[in-house]
């Protein structure tokens, strides 16, 4: 049964684009684009890198190892040498704090 969860508080985020999180034994990223947050696994399906490491533009992070590029909102590879996409999490925010669906 999946739930929301509290991974961190918008004051945390301010001058954050993106975190890492371990949760229930999965690594997920959580980042700030704008006024949104998104949640994906932080791990990338080419070869492992760490997406919460990658560059942001817009709704686009590229792997920093390889430069596999995905869509922060639904997790779709955006570009080579990835060819499937992430988990996405539902994120959503209560107040101040930032609450991710596991």
């Amino acid at each position: 049964m999946s739930k929301f969860v509290k991974v961190a508080t918008t004051d945390e985020m301010a001058n954050q684009l993106a975190k890492h999180l371990a949760m229930d034994g999965e690594k997920i990223a959580l980042f700030k684009v704008g006024g949104a947050f998104y949640a994906l696994s932080d791990t990338c399906t080419h070869r492992g890198g760490p997406l919460s490491e990658g560059d942001v533009e817009g709704t686009e992070v590229t792997c920093p190892w390889h430069g596999a590029k995905f869509d922060l909102r639904t997790g779709a590879v955006l570009g080579p040498p990835a060819q499937t996409g992430v988990k996405v999490y539902p994120v959503k925010v209560t107040g101040r704090d930032i609450e991710i669906e596991i």
